[in-house]
C-alpha cells in the first residue's frame, strides 16, 4: 500500500504527517505500507521542510531532515493507493487535478481524526511556534485512527 499526504508547499504540514507516518508504521510493524509527501504548488520543489517543522518534529521523535519537497504530479494519482490532504483547498485542488481515470482514493487526513469537528490542518508556515506542535498532535491522532483501520481489514 502507498500513500501520499498532500499541502501546498510540502515543507510544513505534508512532510510531518510522513515523518510521523513513517515513524509509526516502523513501531507497530506495518512494513507493507510506503510512505510519500508533495504540495499542490511548485513553490518548495527540492527543499527540505521549513526549519521549524524540522525543529519541532525533532523534539517529537520524528525526523524530517531528510525529506525532500516535490509536486504532486499525474503519475501519482495511478502509483498511490491514498493520496491525504491536509485542508479543504488542498483537498479541492487535488480533485481539480485528478485524472478521470485515476485509481488513488482521495481524502483528507482529519476524515480519519476521531474529533470530526476538525476539518483542517492549520498551516503553521505564517504563525507561531505553537502551531507546528498542533500539526504534530493532529496528524499523529489522524494517522494513529487510520492505521487502526488498516489493521482491522
Amino acid at each position: 500500500m502507498k500513500i501520499m499526504f498532500v499541502c501546498l508547499g510540502n515543507i510544513c504540514r505534508s512532510p510531518t504527517a510522513h515523518a510521523i507516518a513513517i515513524k509509526r508504521a516502523i513501531e507497530q510493524g506495518l512494513t507493507y505500507i510506503e510512505f510519500s509527501s508533495s504540495g499542490t504548488s511548485g513553490y518548495h520543489v527540492g527543499e527540505h521542510p521549513d526549519e521549524r517543522a524540522i525543529t519541532h518534529g525533532a523534539r517529537h521523535g520524528y525526523d524530517l531532515s531528510r525529506l525532500t519537497a516535490q509536486r504532486l504530479s499525474q503519475d501519482d494519482f495511478y502509483e498511490q493507493d491514498l493520496i491525504l490532504t491536509m485542508d479543504e483547498q488542498n483537498y479541492r485542488d487535488v480533485l481539480a487535478m485528478q485524472p478521470e481515470d485515476a485509481t488513488a482514493m482521495i481524502k483528507r487526513l482529519l476524515d480519519y481524526h476521531p474529533d470530526h469537528e476538525l476539518t483542517q490542518v492549520p498551516d503553521p508556515y505564517y504563525g507561531g511556534q505553537a502551531g507546528f506542535d498542533a500539526v504534530i498532535a493532529m496528524c499523529e491522532t489522524a494517522i494513529d485512527s487510520l492505521f487502526i483501520l488498516l489493521n482491522n481489514r
